[in-house]
């Protein structure tokens, strides 16, 4: 069994921004992430509010995280799933569909995955019209009427980003104004091929091999129409990726969201948790790099008891 002083399970934000402050604080740091390191940062059209980055895509923001973190001597294992977690003892035990490690702390930094809206249609159009990553899928829609649900930051930038590709971009939001930041709902209204449906959802997408109407509700005045559509994009928030950390004691709240002190400590010794899994209200990259670098160096200072934190 390999041994290590820190896991990280989760290379996003959160995740990698531990792993450099773990690596350089001198621990022996493995991150853990079943698919490729960079998180949802990396399906970020575009991101503007990260200091020192007026303009950069998330993509491109995560890779240089990824690079940081290699070149402190992390040790990064991709596409690699954590199964089970034995959390009791004062050792922890991460079991992975291919291996055994044993650790002196484990911080989750497992993210979330995105929210579905649940509706008809949805799960049978998937990857067929259906998407909730416009940078990932947004080339494949160039020239066409899309659909964004959604009015928050992540949604109004997926709008942004797709008004230069399709001729046609819907914005369908249920309330009656965006939670978005006002620089980048500006940008938004600006735009001549962008409208918007306020107190409106979707109850159903229909289509044959492929998308092609969208049956909207408006709530206010509970009409309801059919709209040519050729393909819908789902932004509206988040689920944490925490079934596994409940499974082993650790705490969550109603919303099945890691519970954390200020510290990033977690109600197991030596368990920390980062980033969107956590019970933050603030879903943002800063705040899970932030997250992210104090777990690391609480980590540091359960494992080596540095003078200054006996």
């Amino acid at each position: 069994m390999e041994n290590w002083d820190l896991i990280i399970i989760g290379a996003g934000a959160a995740g990698l921004a531990a792993g450099i402050y773990g690596s350089r604080s001198g621990l022996k740091t493995l991150i853990i992430e079943e698919k490729m390191a960079g998180g949802t940062t990396s399906d970020a059209p575009t991101v503007e509010n990260y200091p020192g980055f007026p303009h950069v895509s998330g993509f491109e923001l995560a890779e240089k995280m990824v690079l940081h973190c290699k070149q402190t001597g992390v040790t990064l294992h991709e596409l690699e799933t954590v199964t089970t977690l034995n959390l009791k003892g004062e050792k922890k035990i991460v079991k992975t569909n291919r291996s055994e490690y044993e650790a002196a702390a484990v911080l989750v930094a497992s993210g979330a995955h995105y929210r579905e809206m649940d509706v008809a249609g949805e799960k049978e159009f998937r990857g067929r019209g259906v998407s909730y990553c416009g940078v990932c899928d947004g080339p494949f829609f160039k020239g066409k009427r899309v659909i964004v649900v959604g009015g928050g930051n992540s949604a109004c930038i997926t709008t942004l980003y797709l008004s230069g590709l399709a001729v046609e971009v819907t914005v369908v939001h249920r309330r009656e104004a965006f939670r978005a930041e006002d620089a980048i709902v500006k940008d938004l209204t600006s735009k001549g091929n962008v409208k918007v449906f306020w107190n409106t959802e979707i109850k159903e997408i229909k289509g044959e091999k492929t998308v092609k109407i969208a049956v909207l509700h408006n709530t206010k005045t509970q009409e309801t129409q059919e709209l040519p559509v050729d393909g819908v994009f789902v932004q509206i928030g988040e689920s944490p990726n925490s079934q596994l950390a409940k499974a082993s004691g650790i705490e969550v709240d109603a919303e099945d969201r890691i519970k954390i002190d200020i510290h990033q400590r977690t109600n197991i010794s030596g368990v920390y948790a980062a980033g969107d899994v956590t019970n933050h209200p603030v879903k943002q990259i800063g705040v899970a790099v932030g997250q992210g670098i104090t777990a690391a160096l609480e980590a540091y200072a359960y494992i080596k008891r540095p003078y200054y934190r006996k």
